[in-house]
């Protein structure tokens, strides 16, 4: 479709075309709850938006922008046709989540960063056009149900429900092998259920897109970890022929400083959690969203960070602080979400990390120790390593501080698999085209190969080791 229309449009008229921004709620209505701040496009404004894509020759800089290699252009051609289901298939053809990724994903970094159009005019919202028709589709006719093959008799594990599980569950289920999903928590979907805030990703999202592969045939087993309650080799044991290990990464990076201890101290993953899914699907320890206080400090410079930050906000808080080791051009989260934080009234302060909590005669934190920094050469990541300066260090007062500092895998996994080779952290050493892992029949991708990384990427990398377990078991039994 869109090479056809390379030689039918008029390509600087299209660049007269004025951008049109999708549209949010206002800050200071949405800081009141956790619901999504983005209304999106209506057809009108969507078929007007997309008419300004130029339709560049293949490969468009946008696809290969793209960790799913979606067909942009020819879903921007429908778009401004206004043949909306059309589009949203387009998408369906490479990614199970268009609805989630266009809502989740940093295109700024990805598909509209790459846009040529971004050299000269506003780059086209390619991120909720994708949106839009996803949801167009999903609210007028429902989820779209996959046509499946017939039954192979091949069983697959899935080691949980996160994006990469959830791509290569549907995938191989489409193939016609039996799937069942593996998931430690009490609900499916990973960190789109757990530590993503609904703010940014409805939960009745990730609940129909569970429904929908539970039509396919998929089977959900929850609450039950692997390495603690269940073995890799407990799994062949049971019967399945081929093994997924899509566990991400969700064991919190610590802080090495004195009084981390202290009450009102969280990790993120916990702090996301007692506060943004819904309560019957948090365990129940969890369930009691954190008294944050008046002041919340967030450490960190990510997007979880500042996840943490218009959490905080949204629970009350007065004073929400985001402290950063580097300066602002190293922070490794979207910009959109920092403009979005900020909005809702967070502060970021740069060139600062904490050295030491200091608590009251209960042992709940009530001041930090901080000290400035400044950039020195490079690191292994290729940005600039903060240095300390001496006798810089100074206090604050904190009610509650969240330290927002990444996450690695779950290690007890590699430690409990023989045969399988893990890196540094825990991290899965898996062939990043296949998936294959070195212990026979078990495959791995996502953030547990990867470590964090971004929802489009650890889809990719489940559809992908989908096809190559596929492979592997039209060759067991010569079959």
């Amino acid at each position: 479709m869109a090479e056809e229309t390379v030689r039918t449009i008029d390509r600087k008229a299209r660049m007269k075309i004025p951008h049109t921004p999708y549209r949010e709620r206002e800050p200071m209505e949405r800081v009141n709850d956790f619901e999504d701040i983005v209304i999106g496009y209506d057809a009108e404004s969507a078929m007007r938006e997309a008419s300004r894509c130029i339709q560049c020759p293949q490969p468009s800089a946008c696809v290969e922008a793209c960790p799913l290699r979606n067909d942009i252009p020819g879903a921007l051609w429908l778009i401004a046709e206004g043949d909306f289901v059309a589009a949203a298939n387009v998408y369906r053809q490479t990614s199970i989540f268009p609805e989630i990724c266009g809502r989740v994903c940093p295109q700024e970094k990805l598909c509209e960063g790459a846009c040529v159009l971004g050299k000269r005019v506003e780059t086209p919202s390619l991120g909720k056009l994708e949106m839009f028709v996803a949801d167009y589709q999903r609210l007028t006719q429902g989820w779209p149900k996959a046509p499946k093959a017939p039954t192979t008799g091949k069983e697959v594990a899935i080691v949980g429900s996160g994006p990469a599980g959830l791509a290569a569950a549907e995938s191989l289920g489409k193939r016609g092998h039996s799937v069942t999903v593996f998931e430690a928590a009490p609900r499916p979907g990973g960190l789109l259920m757990y530590g993503i805030p609904s703010f940014k990703l409805p939960k009745t999202l990730v609940d129909e897109k569970i429904d929908q592969l539970r039509g396919l045939g998929v089977r959900f087993t929850c609450n039950t970890r692997l390495g603690d309650q269940v073995k890799v080799d407990d799994l062949f044991r049971a019967g399945f022929h081929a093994v997924f290990l899509g566990v991400g990464a969700n064991v919190d990076a610590k802080l090495k400083a004195t009084g981390v201890e202290l009450q009102g101290i969280f990790q993120s993953g916990e702090f996301l959690i007692r506060t943004n899914p819904p309560k019957k699907y948090v365990p129940e320890p969890l369930r009691e969203a954190p008294k944050v206080g008046k002041r919340v400090a967030v450490i960190g410079g990510g997007d979880t960070a500042m996840d943490c930050l218009r959490t905080s906000v949204r629970l009350g808080a007065e004073e929400v602080i985001c402290y950063y080791r580097r300066t602002e051009a190293e922070m490794p989260g979207s910009v959109k979400e920092r403009i979005h934080a900020m909005e809702e009234g967070a502060r970021i302060e740069y060139l600062v990390a904490p050295t030491q909590f200091i608590g009251d005669e209960t042992g709940r934190v009530t001041w930090m120790e901080l000290q400035r920094m400044e950039l020195g050469e490079p690191d292994e990541s290729g940005r600039r390593r903060p240095v300390p300066i001496i006798g810089s260090e100074f206090t604050l007062p904190v009610d509650t501080v969240v330290l927002a500092l990444g996450y690695w895998p779950d290690a007890t996994i590699g430690k409990t698999t023989p045969e399988l080779k893990t890196h540094d952290h825990g991290l899965i050493e898996a062939d990043e085209a296949t998936g294959r892992t070195s212990r026979r029949g078990v495959f791995a991708g996502g953030d547990a190969v990867t470590g964090p990384d971004l929802v489009s990427t650890a889809v990719a990398a489940g559809l992908r080791a989908a096809e190559a377990i596929d492979q592997y078991l039209a060759g067991l039994n010569g079959n």
